[in-house]
């Protein structure tokens, strides 16, 4: 099995360098117009280009290109007006009432008759977000409508939404692709295969799709949005994507100056790259431009409290690994400085809520005091925990291993592809596992949401069957409060609860970091690592 699985990866890289190197030699028209082409590499893939079923980081980075939603983000988080140009809410938190551009077009198909296009009208919104909620095409993305009680299209230009009770985070909701406009006639024509037809409103439309080789988009001319000058958005050509399934082999690419751009940091070529410190080495100053700011995303260990595992049921176990290990230490060795040492709550620096006070810092000595205790109350001599990780984080998990064993804890490591190790979490088939939380939406109710006992998994994402009526009843009356510092004092209140009973281990709260040739200008960071292609430029 595992001769035939290395041989179909060959073989697929194979085809995919042949096809950039034919790419390469035929396609002249390009090559001339290089400055106008940005080209990257997605080495996850990408599932869709559907924007109700985009859930990952890379299918929302190309939607992103091809779709727009009544309200936007810019790089530093403020919620705009997109296709909406303008909004209101009602006195009682419930009514949210949209302006709607008249100057928005779908990207051109036949569907769309002689003209081969249309204006985007409020009724596409209601056909929009009525398919979102549709059970039988199940989107994942239909959860953002849970507080929604309807919707309707007023006139043309006029889109209410009404609200079941007031959720002051709402507006940001509507920033995700998920609540993305799309043209009735063209999604009932294709069904399901709007993935690989798509036809949205973005800067840029789609051209093809070979799966697992290649993706190109095509600059849209007819485009709403102009820069500050009054010129038209987006500057480039067209997109073109790879999809080399490995960093290594990405970056590669890079060095070579084959592609613009690359994102996050692996560690096949951090140390070629950075210096321990994290900056960019001398050999690559000349060539190359890095960028990073602070991310939305929190990675951690969680422990699953249904387990029968006595290890994980103790919260002296729990605690103990969360101090059993030095995080700054762990980052400078395993990111290069890259990233924050997560030594607060869950809620990630960026976020009101936020508190660096509550978490747990390094001490080990109290790590084996706890671990200590452990052995006399339940007469265990050999302490024993397995942590399941994809091997993208192996090497944090060995280095969390050395040191708890230092303590007395054994912990060992076993490693699952991710779609596996994704699975087993969902269904409690894991007692301790490594993980991740990116922002979905701007407040930090998302990130507490994970710990509320009426999501559990795998129906939710409470993964770790955390039930807390305190925490709940909290949880539930920060719906109620609209006053900022408030919500705020609660957030932490609800975060600490879950520090305090150490049902996961905070690692770190990542960075952003991009790196580009020095030829591209205005690509730009945010905090949801999200990619904004209308202002780049290819000198």
């Amino acid at each position: 099995m595992k001769l035939v699985t290395t041989t179909k990866y060959l073989t697929s890289l194979f085809i995919i360098c042949l096809t950039l190197l034919l790419g390469s030699c035929t396609n002249n028209t390009l090559n001339s117009k290089d400055h106008l082409v940005f080209r990257y590499n997605e080495h996850a893939n990408i599932n869709t280009l559907d924007p109700a079923f985009s859930r990952t980081l890379q299918d929302n980075s190309v939607c992103n290109q091809l779709f727009n939603g009544l309200m936007q983000l810019d790089n530093n988080l403020n919620i705009l007006p997109c296709i909406a140009k303008s909004w209101s809410t009602s006195d009682d938190g419930l009514t949210y009432t949209f302006i709607l551009r008249n100057d928005v077009y779908f990207h051109k198909h036949k569907l769309f008759g002689k003209d081969s296009t249309r204006t985007v009208i409020a009724e596409d919104f209601t056909y929009s977000f009525n398919r979102l909620r549709d059970e039988k095409i199940a989107a994942p993305g239909s959860w953002v409508l849970n507080k929604v009680d309807d919707f309707e299209a007023i006139n043309d230009t006029i889109f209410q939404i009404h609200l079941k009770q007031p959720f002051p985070a709402f507006i940001g909701l509507l920033t995700m692709k998920y609540c993305s406009v799309v043209p009735k006639e063209v999604v009932e024509h294709y069904g399901i295969e709007f993935r690989s037809h798509p036809i949205g409103t973005g800067p840029f439309k789609f051209k093809r799709w070979e799966e697992n080789i290649k993706l190109v988009f095509r600059r849209n001319q007819h485009y709403f949005e102009k820069d500050e000058a009054g010129k038209s958005l987006p500057y480039l050509e067209a997109v073109a994507l790879t999809f080399l399934p490995d960093k290594q082999s990405e970056f590669l690419q890079f060095a070579q100056g084959n592609i613009d751009y690359i994102k996050g940091l692996d560690a096949s070529y951090k140390d070629e790259l950075l210096t321990a410190d994290g900056h960019l080495r001398d050999s690559y100053a000349e060539t190359v431009n890095m960028i990073r700011g602070p991310y939305l995303n929190t990675e951690y260990l969680g422990f699953y409290l249904d387990s029968k595992a006595p290890e994980i049921q103790s919260v002296l176990i729990r605690k103990a690994v969360n101090y059993g290990f030095d995080r700054k230490k762990m980052m400078i060795y395993l990111r290069n400085g890259i990233g924050n040492p997560a030594n607060g709550g869950f809620i990630p620096i960026g976020l009101a809520g936020y508190n660096k006070s509550i978490g747990f810092s390094y001490q080990p000595e109290k790590a084996k005091q706890l671990i200590e205790q452990f052995k006399k109350e339940s007469g265990i001599t050999n302490p024993e925990i397995t942590l399941v990780t994809t091997s993208n984080y192996l090497d944090f998990c060995e280095f969390i291993q050395r040191e708890l064993e230092k303590t007395g804890l054994i912990i060992n490591v076993d490693v699952m592809p991710e779609a596996t190790l994704r699975s087993a979490r969902s269904n409690g088939k894991v007692d301790m596992f490594r993980s991740s939380w990116v922002a979905d939406y701007l407040d930090a109710e998302n990130y507490l949401s994970i710990f509320y006992s009426k999501n559990f998994a795998p129906n939710g994402s409470n993964y770790f069957h955390f039930k807390s009526t305190l925490f709940d009843s909290l949880y539930n009356k920060a719906f109620t409060i609209t006053n900022i510092e408030e919500r705020k004092h609660l957030y932490t209140t609800m975060d600490s609860i879950a520090m305090q009973n150490a049902i996961m281990v905070p690692l770190f709260y990542d960075e952003v970091v991009r790196f580009s040739r020095k030829n591209v200008s205005g690509l730009g960071i945010n905090p949801i690592n999200l990619l904004d292609l209308r202002r780049v430029k290819k000198d």
